[in-house]
Parts: structure tokens; sequence; C-alpha cells
């Protein structure tokens, strides 16, 4: 989720000033940026327990503790919530997750090195404060009610609305971690081309990232539970958003859909506004009941932008939301994976040539399988039938090529396909990251949960 919007203070008037908004976004190749965000579960070292918010080893002592390396604290009611740096910011989850969201950088070894010294940094503190950061899908231990909440406006407002719209909102909020990618486009035009290639190859990411096979000690049944929480979360923002796929798919298209997503919050004055369930149709008709007579402002728009969660999410640039959290260095290869479908033509190309054939049906089909099979699930490559497994390999080959074409290299000489080979040797191996922590768990560890904290804490 994204913290508050920085964006103008303006009234809107019209619906093409939304449109607007949006088309905005386009820019030059040249000015493309790749901008990653990774979320992580914190917890006590002792216990294992996700640290609240207050206390010497809460959450905002971890936040305070970054101050020393130039972070600049972001305060609501007088308590610091986040942090910002060079274009970057650290930002809390309902439960307490930890998130960079990171600064738009040119290659993804700018952003692998604004990771790592993310990641060491966090490490610092929280080993000062007796604290670990773990990267999974989903809380592998503790129970919902066990988890803390952290004292946002917006939070408190989602809370109470998320269970009259699904049964596992609360555990979307509380109990998952996600990494994701924020790339530009070009015009239109490109953007349509993007949106619909990761819409239809976000189940690939699904399966190369799933890791979180765990509910409350116990397997749970999945390779992505994280995955699987999205279809019980609130149908009216989630989902694969078939009409992407129509003819005459747009801005315009798109900013109805978002038109049609009910409210959360309205924001005036330091205070969140409690609009769960309204439409911003009326608000923009002067007509929202907790703010009268208001219009909404581009700020209002922005943030309302955050409240719709499908597989991809369009803002002024794309995000890809397909992935679990997991362990170091894949972090690094999700920007890799869809740097290399998305920002070179002939990926972009081929990418779109795997998939552009798919029905509706096959769509869903993977979208609504992968949580469960992840590679195992039948897939279509080409004209032949297949698995999931052969179509992940087929997009890492299209991305591998699309990076070393574009050929952003390191000191070393490296380009950014460097990053795919967590990706490759998985795929190839045929076991995603949750099926090697399902094989440990039921060997070495002897159905011990609490030896994937020791073993996989960051």
């Amino acid at each position: 989720m994204s913290s508050l919007s920085n964006v103008a203070e303006l009234p809107i008037t019209d619906r093409r000033e939304l449109v607007e908004y949006l088309a905005s976004g386009s820019k030059p190749r040249e000015d493309w940026r790749i901008g990653t965000e990774h979320e992580k579960f914190g917890f006590r070292n002792d216990d294992f327990r996700a640290p609240t918010f207050d206390g010497d080893r809460g959450i905002e002592a971890m936040l305070n503790g970054l101050v020393r390396f130039g972070w600049v604290p972001v305060q609501e009611h007088g308590r610091t919530i986040a942090l910002t740096r060079d274009g970057a910011s650290v930002t809390l989850e309902p439960a307490g997750q930890f998130e960079l969201s990171g600064a738009p950088l040119e290659s993804v070894h700018d952003t692998c090195r604004e990771t790592n010294g993310h990641l060491a940094e966090v490490k610092t503190v929280g080993n000062e404060l007796g604290l670990g950061f773990l990267g999974m899908g989903f809380q592998p231990k503790w129970r919902r009610d066990e988890m803390p909440w952290m004292p946002k406006g917006r939070y408190k407002i989602m809370r109470e609305y998320m269970p009259k719209r699904g049964d596992l909102g609360l555990d979307m909020m509380t109990r998952t971690c996600t990494v994701q990618v924020n790339l530009d486009f070009a015009s239109e035009a490109d953007m349509v081309k993007k949106f619909r290639v990761s819409l239809a190859l976000q189940p690939v990411a699904t399966a190369l990232f799933a890791d979180s096979p765990f509910t409350e000690g116990k397997l749970n049944g999945f390779m992505s539970y994280r995955s699987h929480i999205w279809t019980d979360t609130d149908p009216d923002r989630t989902g694969m958003l078939d009409f992407v796929f129509e003819d005459g798919f747009g801005f315009e298209r798109y900013t109805d859909y978002l038109l049609d997503v009910p409210m959360y919050f309205a924001y005036r004055n330091g205070e969140y506004l409690d609009a769960s369930g309204k439409s911003f149709r009326k608000f923009m008709e002067g007509k929202l009941d907790v703010v009268p007579g208001g219009l909404p402002t581009l700020r209002d728009w922005s943030d309302h932008m955050t409240t719709a969660f499908p597989e991809v999410r369009l803002k002024k640039y794309l995000e890809m939301r397909g992935a679990d959290s997991g362990p170091w260095n894949r972090i690094c290869a999700l920007p890799a994976f869809w740097v290399g479908l998305l920002y070179d033509d002939a990926s972009l190309d081929a990418a779109w040539d795997l998939v552009k054939d798919f029905s509706r049906e096959e769509r869903h089909a993977l979208r609504d399988g992968v949580p469960k099979h992840a590679f195992k699930l039948p897939a279509r490559v080409g004209g032949t039938q297949a698995t999931l497994r052969e179509l992940s390999i087929e997009a890492l080959k299209i991305s591998a090529a699309g990076l070393q074409r574009r050929a952003r290299r390191n000191r070393s000489g490296h380009d950014e396909s460097v990053f795919l080979d967590p990706l490759i040797e998985s795929a190839e191996a045929n076991q995603t990251p949750a099926e090697r922590k399902i094989a440990l768990f039921e060997g070495p560890w002897a159905g011990d949960i609490n030896r994937v904290f020791a073993e996989f804490a960051y």
C-alpha cells in the first residue's frame, strides 16, 4: 500500500482531468525508471513475535533508529509512521510490515544497490533492538489476532470495512508481504501493450516467487497463500481486469474503472474521514456526505487510486503486484524479470506473442490455479499444452535477452540478466521457494516452524 500522496491540492471539476492525470505519466524512453518496493515481516529474536508499534523494541523505535542514516521522519499525530530520503520512503503496512518504496532509478544494478543498502541499515538497527526481518509472502507462525496494528488513520477505516467485502481482507492487511516493481510507459498505446502482457504473465511471476506455504505453523496446501488471499479480499477492487484486453482500452476506460471502485476515505485537515463504500462520482458532484459540499482534489484522486488492488495497477506508471516477498537475492530478481520483458521492444513483442491468443478462460485458469499449483499448473505455450513451468522458462528467456540487449553493466561487466539467476535455477529445478521450505519443514526441521526465522532472516 502507498502512503499519502504528494500531489497538488487542485479541485477536480471534470472527469477529463482524471484521464489527463493518468496520461501525464507518459514519458520518453530515456526517462524510463525502475521503482522497486518490498515488504518484510519484523520479529523479535527471542520469541519470534511481531513487534508492536510502541516500546523500546517497537516499530517506531526501529524507524527512529534509521534516522541516523539520513532518513527524515514523517509523523501522524506526533508519532513517526514513515521515513523519506532521496526519493525513497520507508512505510508501514497495517501490522508493521516494513516496506521500502525505492526511488525511481535507471538500472536494476542501481535498484539492487539501493535494496542492499536499505537491508544493511535495517539489519544494523534491528540487531541493536533484538529484531530480525523475514521475507516471505505470508506470516508463517502467528494468528491474525496475534498481529499488532499500526496507528494509521486509513488502516482503522480499512480494518472496519474489509470484513464486509470478503473473508480474507484482514489477513491481506496483517499477514502478507510482497515485492513489486513500478515501470514507465511511453504513450497510451505502449501502456496498453505493457498492461496486457504483464497482466497475462502475472501468474508466471506468482509461480516464480511463490513463498507462502505455512499458516500458523502448519502447511496450508498452497505455494502462494498470499496470492490466494487476494481472491477473497474485495471483488470491487481486485482481480484480472478483463476489460484491459478489450478493444478501445486506454486511460479513459481505466479511469471509469477507478470511479466505480468504492472509496475508503477522504483526507481533510490532517484526518482520515471514513468514506468506505461511498462513490467517488458523488464526490465529484459535491455530494460526499463526509465532506459536505466539497469537491475532490488531485490528491484525493491519487490516494483513491492506491485503494484498487488488481494484479497490475495503473497509476502514472504500471505496478507489477503478483509476487510474494522473499529472500534478499529475489528482491532484485523481480525488477530484472519485468524490465527485461517490458523495457525492450523485441522482448515486449515476443512476450505479447506468448500470451496474445490466451482466452479469458485461460487467463483466469492461470490466475485461479497458480496459488495452489504454481509450476505444476497446466498452461499453453504456443500451440502446445504444457505447464506453467514451461511458460515461465520461455518468459525468462525473453526477459534475459531483453536485459542483455539493454546492456546496462555493473563495474564487473555483468549486465542486468545476472539478477535472473535464482529464478532460472528455480524454474529449471521445477521447485518453487515454497516447495524448498516445505522439504525443510517435513525433513530437517521436523515440523518446527521457528526454524524459518533463524534460517531465512535477512
